[in-house]
């Protein structure tokens, strides 16, 4: 057996299909974000823009954040010392877990080391837990809730995207006294769109069962308190787990569950991706602490962000880029190439020092690679003309094709 051909001839295959990924060397600049430097393909550092972060708030640069997380490293040092049940169970940890409970509504919280453990680790602990038990899954669930569902070893059901009726078709199929439990997101970062959660748990009250929702594109970023498109809609409290990220619109690391305390202490007590894993450092514990209770008192930064990728979306459709028409934060550039996007995306930081990667299979289905960009609060509208002007000259040399145009 020759392993390293076979290995070989797995990296090959992404280069011919055009979706070989490639990690920019990068540093933001403390307090200047999204100014950044970046190392890759010369010498030396080269200022860059970045149009693509998931810190959709530039809360990761906060100066609450940063000092929060000076002062910690400054009292307790850098890491948590192992798991949580040995030595790994911080004060701040305690804190943390409080406010985002009460950030859902909820009776308790559970905190993961990322979004994608605090999935795979509660689906699959949940579902292997109750008996013959049936999970209905968004056909556009993240990986991680993919992986949850399918290392629980239960049956799944998986639902046409948001479409409701569909679901209502999977749930009176199956025998009634079945343990049912369905998972979906309330934004998908892909298309930008929303799921009609109110929809999905009138159905759960109907068919009696669980409902888990997937917030790490909203938490932080909707809501009078940032608790994410359940809290601004006022349906939290009919949510069973509500599931988020600290890496995105709070800007820095981890994951979470909230939920009653006997679902969290369940999972706290069965879930080995969170028994068996070494806590979050307690330094990153006090930047979220300080970002959460931040968010949950300003809105500045939320509003701020709304007009940027409002603008950005304009301009674009002004030009004749085929902009993605979303209803949330996510401004997707549609390509519906994997070599032209990424082309694209070398032209952009090569030439005119915007960083922005492209998005192909399988994030996305083939046929609908993208750009997706991100602006925040920070981004001025100086930055967004000169990047819609690098786009349509790019556009132009590539010889894609532009839409109509809105606007002279």
């Amino acid at each position: 057996m020759n392993y390293k051909h076979i290995f070989a001839q797995a990296i090959d295959r992404l280069h011919e299909e055009g979706r070989y990924r490639v990690f920019i060397d990068i540093l933001r600049n403390r307090g200047a974000y999204p100014n950044a430097r970046c190392f890759h393909g010369h010498n030396g550092p080269k200022p860059i823009t970045v149009w693509c972060s998931n810190d959709y708030l530039a809360m990761g640069q906060h100066p609450k954040v940063v000092a929060a997380m000076e002062e910690a490293l400054h009292d307790v040092g850098a890491g948590s010392g192992g798991t949580r049940n040995i030595g790994g169970n911080t004060h701040y940890h305690v804190d943390l877990e409080g406010e985002l409970a009460d950030l859902h509504g909820k009776e308790a919280a559970l905190l993961f080391t990322s979004g994608y453990v605090s999935n795979e680790a509660t689906l699959s602990t949940l579902a292997k837990l109750l008996p013959g038990c049936i999970v209905f899954s968004d056909e556009l669930n993240h990986a991680s809730m993919i992986a949850g569902i399918r290392n629980s070893g239960c049956e799944k059901r998986v639902f046409r995207h948001n479409d409701v009726e569909h679901l209502r078709e999977l749930l009176a199929a199956e025998d009634p006294e079945a343990p049912k439990l369905i998972a979906f997101e309330s934004v998908y970062s892909m298309d930008g769109d929303v799921a009609p959660i109110a929809a999905i748990c009138d159905l759960a009250d109907e068919f009696n069962a669980l409902t888990y929702l997937d917030e790490v594109h909203a938490v932080g970023m909707y809501g009078a308190r940032g608790g994410g498109i359940s809290e601004r809609d006022a349906v939290a409290d009919r949510l069973t787990i509500i599931e988020g990220t600290l890496g995105k619109a709070f800007g820095v690391m981890g994951g979470y569950i909230a939920a009653d305390q006997m679902i969290v202490d369940v999972i706290r007590s069965y879930a080995p991706g969170f028994i068996f894993t070494t806590s979050l450092s307690p330094v990153l514990v006090a930047g979220v602490l300080a970002s959460v209770r931040h968010l949950k008192g300003s809105s500045e930064e939320r509003d701020g962000q709304q007009a940027s990728a409002a603008l950005l979306k304009q301009f674009m459709a002004d030009a004749g880029l085929p902009v993605m028409d979303t209803v949330t934060h996510i401004v997707p550039l549609m390509v519906g190439d994997p070599v032209k996007a990424k082309r694209i995306s070398d032209i952009l930081l090569a030439e005119y020092g915007a960083y922005v990667q492209p998005i192909n299979y399988p994030t996305v289905p083939r046929g609908t690679e993208r750009l997706r960009f991100t602006p925040g609060p920070a981004h001025t509208e100086a930055m967004m003309r000169d990047l819609v002007a690098a786009l349509v000259e790019i556009w132009d040399r590539l010889d894609l094709e532009l839409l109509e145009r809105k606007a002279a």
